[in-house]
């Protein structure tokens, strides 16, 4: 006879143990969590990472704002640096993990079906659970973006750099990055610190730095006035993109969808600059072909020039599609009203199937580029948290 309960958590990463979190401290609620704690940071983002949202921008959310980066230093007696290093952001969010949600369950759901008024979902040991709500928390990692050009290469020779683990492995090899934002641009400098030969191509005509530090540093008092200690958006809109409400019944839909994309325009964190210093970088230029040559790629560019390199590394950021996600049953899908591969959520995430809710970058159409960033977890942990014991009490 299958488990049953009242919320199915699918995700363990930000997005998901925020929400755990918050459901989790309502009476009678009966909350069951999904997944491997912090799984993709620690899998598949690069060691020597340094995260790119600042200090202000990285807490997981529980209730009454405990179990903050802060609280997580004043406990472990660990000063965390600034910006913060990858491997202590994993170790938050364990810690975060077994203060909030210590029950959590570490096996993967494999299958989410609907079956009358609840779901019915299949676990990796092909456990059956029957659950009323299900808040997928699924992640980006199935919307790596690979260019056509690049398709159907191997691999050994072409990864996205959500595949970039550890750099050392590409010591004394020539490497070419493709993009201009943070992770093509951190990948680069890893991998020459690392001793790689690296040079990194960008259509773009010039490399673009942010940061909330640099803009507090430069602007003074003002920075606080015109940005959000998120730091998400230009001046001004980073006010507005930090109030996903706002910023969804404000603004119409097409401001919405230029101001979602502008704030996603690739950048790099303004530290990053000095260490690219030893990097090659083209910008204005384009791949046009990727093509193997022995155990080597060969790159031909926009302007008719050449390359040849040991491996291609591709920060070409992801392109969000829920139909990605293998765990969706088939037969469900169609249900899920889209735009562009984002479902469409009403106001309190929750899609077109009831009782099928999306965080993180799945709901960034609805709510706005905050939603492809850390510092979303707490808005939107709140608001399901709010929705679903409003619900379940009717």
């Amino acid at each position: 006879m299958a488990q049953r309960c009242d919320v199915a958590i699918l995700g363990a990463g930000p997005y998901g143990l925020s929400a755990a979190a918050h459901l989790k401290s309502i009476k009678g609620l009966d909350v069951r969590t999904f997944g491997s704690p912090m799984s993709f940071w620690a899998e598949q983002m690069p060691v020597g990472m340094l995260l790119r949202s600042a200090y202000s921008a990285s807490h997981l959310s529980a209730p009454s704002a405990a179990l903050s980066l802060k609280e997580y230093e004043a406990t472990s007696g660990a000063a965390l640096n600034k910006p913060v290093p990858l491997h202590d952001f994993i170790r938050y969010g364990l810690w975060f993990q077994q203060q909030a949600v210590p029950d959590l369950d570490s096996r993967r759901i494999v299958c989410i079906d609907q079956s009358a008024d609840e779901f019915k979902l299949l676990l990796e040991d092909e456990t059956e659970l029957r659950a009323r709500r299900v808040v997928v928390a699924g992640g980006i990692g199935p919307f790596a973006y690979v260019p056509p050009q690049f398709r159907g290469l191997p691999q050994s020779l072409v990864t996205h750099s959500s595949l970039l683990q550890d750099p050392r492995a590409f010591s004394q090899k020539t490497v070419v990055v493709v993009g201009a934002g943070q992770s093509a641009l951190e990948s680069a400098v890893l991998l020459r610190e690392a001793g790689a030969d690296v040079e990194v191509f960008t259509r773009n005509s010039k490399l673009r730095f942010i940061g909330w530090s640099h803009r507090v540093h430069k602007l003074g008092p003002a920075a606080r006035i015109l940005y959000a200690p998120t730091d998400v958006g230009p001046a001004g809109i980073s006010k507005l993109v930090a109030a996903p409400r706002l910023y969804r019944t404000l603004l119409p839909r097409y401001l919405q969808n230029a101001l979602r994309d502008f704030c996603r325009r690739p950048a790099g964190a303004h530290w990053l600059r000095p260490r690219l210093q030893t990097v090659g970088v083209a910008t204005g230029r384009v791949v046009s072909s990727a093509t193997i040559s022995g155990d080597q790629v060969r790159l031909k560019l926009d302007d008719g020039g050449e390359r040849l390199c040991d491996h291609v590394l591709l920060g070409t950021g992801y392109r969000v599609d829920v139909s990605n996600y293998s765990f969706l049953s088939r037969s469900m899908e169609p249900a899920i009203r889209r735009v562009n591969g984002f479902p469409i959520l009403n106001f309190d995430f929750e899609s077109s199937i009831p009782n099928l809710y999306f965080l993180g970058a799945p709901s960034a159409w609805s709510f706005g580029p905050l939603m492809f960033f850390v510092a979303g977890a707490d808005f939107t942990a709140r608001t399901v948290a709010s929705n679903i014991k409003r619900t379940s009490q009717n």
